[in-house]
C-alpha cells in the first residue's frame, strides 16, 4: 500500500526498492534498504515524509554517503537520499545559491570559476554540501561556518523555514541542524572576491596534500573519529602502534591513521570491531576518548 501512495508522488526511477546501501556510501558497506527515495523538489520531501508518518514508516536522510557506514544486514527503513537530482547552483555577485545536493567538489569549481575566494577549503571534501552544513565540514583551517549566510531547512513538523548562519549554532562537526533533527535543503554562502591564480594556487596545493597524506584508493568513510581536544586522531592511533592494523579487510590505513579503509570485502561488523579496538587501545595507552565521527545506519 505505502508503495503505491509513493508511487504517487515519485516516478519509477526515483524509488529503488531493497537496493543495497553499499551502492550509495563511500566505504562500499551495508546491506539494502527498504526503498531509496530520489527526490527532485522539496515538495516532493515533505510529500514523502507526510506518507511515512502516516504509514509508521521508518525513515532516514542522506546525502552522497560518503560519511556513513551501514549494518550488513540493511536497514528497515526508507532512505531519503538528497544528491545530485537537487544540486543546482546560482551566483549572484559575492553570493552563492545552492540546493543541498551538489557535490562539493563540483561547488568548489563553480564557486572557483566566479573568482570568489573563501572555499578552497572545501574543494577536497567528499561529499554534499547538504551533508557539509548539517555537520559543520572543515579542513586545513576553514569550516562551513565561515562561509554560510543562511540555510533553508524542513523541521520534524514539516514547515520549511530560514535560519540565519549567526543562528546555526555552529560548533566543531555540529550545528543546530544536527541538534534538531532539520533537513537542509539549500544553503546561501558569501564570499568575498579574490585573484583567480590565488585561488587556484591554494586550491592546487590543498588538493596535493589530500591526494599525497589520504588513503583515496580504497573505500572509506573519511576521518573516522573526531579530534580530540588538544591532540590528532591519526597521531594518536599511529603513536599506539596501530598503523596498518588489520581485521579481515578493514584497515587502519598505512597512509593515514585517521582513516579506515575498506581492502576489498570488508563487513560492518569488520569495521566495528576495528573501531573498537583503536578506541580501547587510545584510551589504554594515553587515556584519551575518540568519539566516533562516522555514523551508522542499523541497530548500533
Amino acid at each position: 500500500m505505502i508503495f503505491e501512495v509513493l508511487g504517487g508522488i515519485f516516478s519509477d526511477n526515483q524509488i529503488k526498492k531493497n537496493d543495497p546501501m553499499s551502492n550509495h556510501t563511500s566505504f562500499k558497506i551495508g546491506g539494502p534498504a527498504k526503498a531509496i527515495l530520489l527526490p527532485e523538489t522539496p515538495d516532493q520531501i515533505l510529500k514523502a515524509i507526510e506518507v511515512l508518518k502516516a504509514h509508521d514508516a521508518p525513515y532516514l536522510i542522506m546525502g552522497n554517503g560518503s560519511n556513513i557506514l551501514v549494518e550488513d544486514e540493511g536497514i528497515d527503513a526508507f532512505v531519503i537520499k538528497i544528491s545530485d537530482q537537487m544540486s543546482s547552483v546560482s551566483i549572484e555577485d559575492t553570493v552563492v545559491v545552492a540546493e543541498a545536493g551538489v557535490l562539493l567538489s563540483t561547488l568548489s569549481k563553480k564557486i572557483q570559476s566566479a573568482a570568489l575566494k573563501g572555499f578552497e577549503f572545501a574543494s577536497g571534501i567528499p561529499g554534499t554540501l547538504g551533508g557539509a552544513v548539517f555537520m559543520n565540514a572543515g579542513a586545513y583551517d576553514g569550516e562551513m561556518k565561515d562561509v554560510v549566510k543562511w540555510v533553508d531547512v524542513i523541521t520534524p513538523e514539516g514547515i520549511i523555514k530560514r535560519i540565519e548562519g549567526k543562528e546555526m549554532q555552529f560548533a566543531y562537526r555540529n550545528s543546530i541542524v544536527r541538534e534538531k533533527g532539520y533537513i537542509i535543503l539549500r544553503c546561501a554562502l558569501e564570499f568575498e572576491y579574490g585573484d583567480p591564480l590565488i585561488i587556484k594556487e591554494i586550491t592546487d596545493e590543498l588538493t596535493h596534500k589530500r591526494v599525497s597524506r589520504q588513503p583515496l584508493e580504497y573505500p572509506s568513510a573519511g576521518s573516522v573519529f573526531k579530534r580530540p581536544p588538544g591532540f590528532f586522531a591519526g597521531k594518536l592511533i599511529e603513536d599506539a602502534g596501530l598503523r596498518g592494523l588489520r581485521h579481515g579487510d578493514a584497515q587502519v590505513s598505512d597512509k593515514h591513521c585517521g582513516f579506515v579503509v575498506n581492502r576489498g570485502k570488508a563487513t560492518f561488523s569488520e569495521v566495528m570491531e576495528l573501531i573498537k579496538v583503536v578506541q580501547k587501545v587510545v584510551k589504554d595507552t594515553f587515556d584519551v576518548e575518540l568519539e566516533r565521527e562516522v555514523r551508522i545506519f542499523g541497530k548500533e
